[in-house]
């Protein structure tokens, strides 16, 4: 399997964001399956309904960047046992307008770090109401709330090979995700046995 074209959206938007950090940390663990893009969501103007029918260029950008994803990824910091308001923009320019909702039926997975004992679990439980709404896939297991408090190396690594591990197992169960849900596990079994969808049976109905 090619690697997952992986649309990545980080809601922590200082210069020197932990979840930024956290992402470039899981970059260095050079994980293959994955193709990850980021796109800065801070660039998107506040949602506006005038502005739906001619967006900025910035929107129009962003919204070809979902339709060309075949996952989402969601990076998200908690502020207030929620999540920041930059994401809930992004989220609702990609939703918009009616009848157009771009995160129907997208694997998605998500992920957070904060340096509070429970680790983006606020954030994330409404960003998962959010996305059962508009009808996104997003992976159930395993969930992953990070308390990222000296996570990180010089390097931008981790330094807990535990929590490498964990990372790892993550990535692992959403490739299986997204394999699920585009059928590529079923495509790589007839591959694998040396046959394509076209070689199957033909179905037969009588007259």
């Amino acid at each position: 399997m090619n690697a997952t074209k992986t649309l990545t959206i980080i809601g922590g938007i200082a210069r020197d964001s932990l979840n930024r950090r956290f992402f470039e940390a899981i970059q260095s663990l050079r994980i293959d399956d994955f193709q990850f893009e980021v796109f800065d969501v801070a660039a998107l103007p506040f949602y506006n309904q005038d502005l739906e029918l001619e967006p900025p260029d910035t929107v129009t950008q962003f919204k070809d960047k979902i339709r060309q994803a075949e996952a989402i990824l969601v990076i998200t910091p908690e502020y207030n046992r929620s999540y920041p308001g930059v994401l809930k923009n992004a989220i609702d320019w990609g939703s918009r307008p009616y009848g157009e909702n771009l995160w129907d039926k997208k694997a998605t997975a998500l992920m957070g770090a904060s340096i509070g004992s429970i680790g983006t679990f606020g954030a994330q439980q409404h960003l998962r109401q959010v996305f059962a709404y508009l009808n996104a896939y997003v992976m159930g297991q395993p969930e992953f709330y990070f308390n990222a408090s000296g996570a990180f190396s010089e390097g931008g690594s981790f330094v807990s090979p535990q929590t490498r591990e964990f990372v790892q197992k993550f990535f692992l169960a959403f490739k299986g995700h997204v394999e699920l849900l585009t059928g590529a596990s079923a495509e790589r079994k007839f591959r694998a046995l040396g046959l394509d969808r076209s070689s199957e049976a033909p179905t037969h109905q009588s007259s």
